[in-house]
């Protein structure tokens, strides 16, 4: 008897819906092997088969009379509503979830950990020899996962980028006093204007009428700055497209320091020299703020993280004028210059999208017709 087990559980689909295969390992807190299942599951979908995974699991780890389980799988969307963060909507996977439900309770206590594709191998393996199996084929490593989402032929053919792409959708939130008054705003936490809550709703529209944004019955993931303004923009979407907002501090406004608040005129004629130089040097801040180039690494360092949690999907960031521009910046490998020449109008779609080889692709800039 163990009383403490790790569960990694997978599913494959070959055409999302297609023949279909799941697999699951047990294993003790050293990583030993106690149990391995796996089989092969006729055509459903890619999600279909992960739930099957992770009911053999807990089903294997109740017989090895486990007390405690730590779940771990490359799913994103059973670990979210397993962890009761995401609802489960899909009616092919609501029997599933409370069949895994009813396992879990079964234990003392059930932890769901998201890991990398790269960490999931073994059950990746398992559920690639199920899906081999059935097909009467000898087994063969697991090729990838068909994306739900297929690659842009003309992109690929064109750039040359290989691989499935995650793409950006970056909204820009809506009016606030601040914006409509032309002031630099920054971390002033100010809530949009009436004006500015219409204009996210016309952005909501438009996307939910947008393909790809629900797969599977599941809204894409809403990732918002942690501001007022981004988050009652992101909201709107949310509500429009079935979803929830997330927030990531890494998409947050430049901090302006002592300019906050102030017009372009006002800041040149209160710091005439510093302000010269702020527009020429990305290194250079404003007093008491943060310079273009640290907001630089701030927002590669959080597209890094999304890309390394939601890679080769689709993510609706809603942000402000820095950063979104600062991801667009990077889709074209430009100079900080871009900054002050790239213009995004309040409530503005843009989209880019990052290749697994290093490549990108912008594919829309400052799109405002929903507005119009």
């Amino acid at each position: 008897m163990t009383s403490h087990v790790v569960i990694e559980a997978d599913g494959g689909s070959r055409g999302n819906p297609g023949p279909a295969g799941y697999g699951a390992v047990v294993k003790d807190a050293d990583g030993e092997v106690l149990a391995e299942r796996k089989e092969g599951l006729g055509v459903v979908t890619n999600n279909v088969a992960e739930y099957r995974g992770l009911i053999a699991g807990l089903a294997a780890a109740a017989e090895l009379g486990a007390s405690t389980v730590d779940v771990r799988m490359d799913s994103k969307l059973v670990v979210e509503q397993m962890s009761g963060r995401w609802k489960i909507k899909h009616p092919d996977m609501q029997p599933l979830a409370e069949r895994a439900k009813e396992l879990a309770a079964g234990f003392t206590r059930v932890k769901y950990e998201w890991i990398p594709r790269a960490q999931n191998s073994h059950a990746d393996r398992l559920a690639n020899e199920a899906m081999d199996e059935a097909a009467g084929k000898p087994a063969t490593a697991k090729p990838p996962k068909l994306p739900t989402r297929k690659p842009d032929r003309a992109t690929v053919a064109w750039t040359g980028a290989k691989g499935t792409p995650t793409r950006l959708l970056l909204l820009r939130h809506g009016q606030t006093e601040m914006s409509a008054l032309r002031r630099y705003s920054g971390r002033g936490d100010v809530p949009l204007t009436e004006l500015g809550r219409a204009q996210a709703a016309a952005a909501a529209k438009r996307l939910a009428a947008m393909d790809g944004l629900v797969v599977d019955g599941e809204a894409v993931p809403i990732i918002s700055s942690p501001l007022t303004r981004t988050k009652q923009t992101a909201q709107a979407v949310a509500d429009a497209l079935g979803g929830r907002v997330e927030t990531h501090p890494g998409l947050i406004e430049t901090d302006f320091g002592d300019w906050e608040g102030l017009t372009f005129a006002e800041a040149a004629d209160r710091d005439p020299e510093l302000h010269g130089s702020w527009l020429g040097d990305s290194a250079v801040p404003p007093p008491g703020g943060e310079s273009f180039d640290v907001v630089h690494r701030r927002v590669r360092k959080a597209r890094d993280e999304l890309i390394a949690e939601h890679g080769g999907r689709t993510l609706l960031l809603v942000s402000h004028v820095t950063p979104i521009n600062t991801l667009l910046r990077m889709g074209l490998d430009a100079g900080p210059q871009l900054l002050f020449r790239l213009h995004l109008d309040l409530a503005s779609l843009s989209i880019v999208e990052f290749y697994p080889d290093g490549n990108a692709s912008v594919r829309l800039v400052n799109d405002t017709s929903h507005l119009s």
